[in-house]
């Protein structure tokens, strides 16, 4: 299956294109580094170098690629493990990713006639209420001043409404391990950075159009949707990745 990863070798993406590789799949991967380009190559995958916020650029990228399925694992979280803590406009430049970079996807997703996008977001907006939260649960509504929780409103919808496309979103937990930044698992709903990984890569074949919660089983949120209909686990990480690429 031909399948196109926009953040193709961010923290997610450099476990996930591997994953596909191996899995016989004809991968292309976009970045803005040559250098992360080249890593990209060395792992078996085609690399595009491509801003996703110069729309054309992007729709050519995409269309050269011919996917069948496309995967949005775009962030613009960088400035986060500034030294001295997170640089100012950290959180507004990855909503612009979530936002803008979402529309010129699936734009170029539908223009390119992929059946399949699936799209990362996260699992930790849930308004109050009983735990553990379901994909059915409402969100919170954002402070006045802020626009995280409308920025990811705005990535699902564009994910699970685009014509023609079979939507999934998978709302990752806090992530932990190689090239997050951090090394332990943080207090809640934690998500190991290789299982979100292969929640993404089970997504490509498996599961309904919707909503998934891909986190830890530690009572924040059900994860019973994603093991049944993916056959994810939180497991799913760690030696076995590390085993077959020799790290």
């Amino acid at each position: 299956m031909r399948v196109f990863v926009a953040g193709g070798w961010g923290a997610v993406g450099r476990v996930l294109c591997p994953l596909l590789v191996d899995a016989g799949h004809e991968v292309t991967g976009t970045t803005r580094s040559p250098e992360r380009a080249a890593a990209l190559e060395g792992a078996g995958a085609r690399a595009a170098v491509v801003d996703v916020y110069d729309a054309e650029a992007l729709r050519r990228a995409v269309l050269a690629a011919r996917p069948e399925v496309v995967i949005h694992q775009l962030t613009d979280l960088a400035g986060l493990r500034a030294p001295g803590g997170p640089a100012p406009g950290t959180l507004e430049a990855n909503s612009r990713i979530r936002v803008e970079g979402t529309r010129h996807l699936v734009a170029a997703a539908v223009a390119a006639g992929a059946s399949r996008l699936i799209a990362q977001s996260i699992c930790w907006l849930y308004a109050e209420g009983p735990l553990p939260h379901a994909e059915r649960d409402p969100l919170r509504e954002d402070p006045p001043g802020t626009a995280t929780i409308e920025a990811v409103r705005s990535l699902e919808d564009g994910a699970l409404r685009a014509e023609g496309l079979a939507g999934l979103v998978l709302r990752y937990g806090r992530f932990y391990g190689p090239a997050t930044g951090v090394d332990e698992p943080p207090s809640s709903a934690p998500v190991h950075v290789e299982a979100a990984a292969w929640a993404a890569a089970l997504a490509v074949e498996r599961g309904a159009p919707g909503i998934y919660n891909v986190a830890e089983d530690d009572g924040y949120v059900s994860i019973e949707q994603a093991r049944r209909e993916l056959g994810w686990d939180p497991a799913l990480c760690g030696t076995s990745w590390r085993v077959r690429h020799g790290d």
